[in-house]
């Protein structure tokens, strides 16, 4: 299977489950990978036989800022479902970073991934 992916879409949003992190925001930092067939774009060198990075860009975006999450987990979710519903794919990797998550220590950041489908992902 054949993957496209968008790497570092950073997002100014409201999740969390403090109630300052929804009422200040943090930055968030998303890449997504697609998987399909890109067999037939590549031979006919055509934007419609695949996905348009930038409509993927703005619905990532629409979803990561249109509402407010408590979990990082459920956001990635609803990216991942509203990727697979807009566009011609077969599964979607998500991983959502948060940066400023409010712990103590130094680290780079926090965050999730996932992998779903429109049919079961074959077991490893």
């Amino acid at each position: 299977m054949d993957k496209i992916f968008i790497e570092g879409m950073a997002f100014f949003a409201r999740h969390g489950v403090l109630p300052a992190e929804r009422e200040v925001g943090q930055r968030f930092l998303v890449d997504v990978s697609l998987y399909l067939d890109l067999a037939a774009a590549g031979a006919a060198d055509d934007l419609e036989k695949t996905v348009d990075y930038q409509e993927v860009y703005r619905k990532v975006e629409e979803v990561v800022c249109g509402r407010s999450f408590q979990l990082v987990e459920t956001l990635a979710e609803a990216v991942a479902a509203a990727l697979l519903e807009t566009f011609p794919v077969s599964r979607v990797g998500v991983c959502v970073k948060k940066p400023g998550a409010p712990l103590p220590g130094c680290f780079e950041a926090v965050g999730v991934e996932i992998l779903r489908g429109k049919e079961p992902c074959p077991e490893k």
